[in-house]
């Protein structure tokens, strides 16, 4: 269920949410990337600032989770691959709504209990791995509360990815420990609420209708022949991209984001 097959343009048709929310941090990330006056703005107005929260600016419990480090790449990179990497299972289990829901209700934990652990700190944070474990968090739950929903192969790689995330989290410095430690506790916690009436993941549910080609035999005519595409990639090339993708986000995942 992790494993990715389909091209990119099937990606982002299948699971738009996933999708919308990469988008969006990505181009968010480029405006302050690139220092733009509208990229600085929704820094200084978006990021998470403990200080600022007491002084009312609640709106800092939920725009960092879109923010990612301006000063680096690795940081949207990491994110954005382990979003595509846990996403779409969920996307496609859960339907949009609920998807949406989890990422932002585990976010939005992960950023409260920042706060509360350090109300006055002036440290700036700022990402969307609060979300991230999140989604972790309500995997792991379905991995020993709903296990017809995940097989024992995606199990064994929630279960792993969870204890060795956490574990680095802990070990590595400059990480906000409170946002992914809460974040997946949340995951977990919304689970029971949020998996009623789910069905498991099924790669078929995404296969591509395929149409009928009506043909006059005398002139050889095919109603459909401009929909058809020039141009294919290699399925065996597509596997490699999302290889590619699979390696980085767990890199990711276990350097902490």
């Amino acid at each position: 269920m992790f494993f990715r097959n389909e091209s990119f343009k099937d990606f982002i048709r299948f699971y738009p949410t996933v999708s919308i929310i990469v988008g969006i941090n990505v181009i968010l990330w480029l405006l302050m990337f690139l220092s733009t006056s509208l990229g600085v703005f929704v820094y200084e107005w978006g990021v998470g600032w403990n200080i600022a929260v007491s002084r009312g600016q609640y709106w800092r419990l939920v725009t960092p989770i879109f923010l990612h480090d301006p000063d680096g790449i690795s940081h949207i990179l990491f994110n954005s691959f382990s979003l595509i990497l846990f996403g779409p299972a969920l996307e496609q289990m859960l339907g949009k709504i609920k998807f949406i829901i989890v990422f932002l209700f585990t976010g939005i934990i992960g950023n409260v209990f920042t706060y509360l652990i350090d109300m006055e700190s002036l440290v700036p944070h700022l990402g969307a791995s609060g979300a991230l474990y999140g989604l972790l968090g309500l995997l792991l739950y379905m991995s020993y509360f709903k296990s017809h929903l995940i097989d024992p192969g995606s199990k064994q790689i929630v279960v792993v990815i969870s204890i060795v995330g956490i574990l680095m989290s802990f070990i590595q410095p400059g990480i906000n420990k409170a946002a992914h430690l809460f974040g997946m506790i949340a995951g977990v916690a919304i689970g029971p609420v949020i998996t009623n009436n789910v069905t498991p993941f099924s790669p078929w549910r995404n296969q591509p209708r395929v149409r009928r080609v009506v043909r006059n035999d005398d002139l050889g005519y095919d109603p459909n022949r401009w929909d058809k595409k020039r141009f294919r990639v290699n399925r065996n090339i597509s596997s490699i991209i999302w290889w590619i993708i699979f390696i980085l986000a767990i890199l990711g995942i276990l350097s902490g984001f």
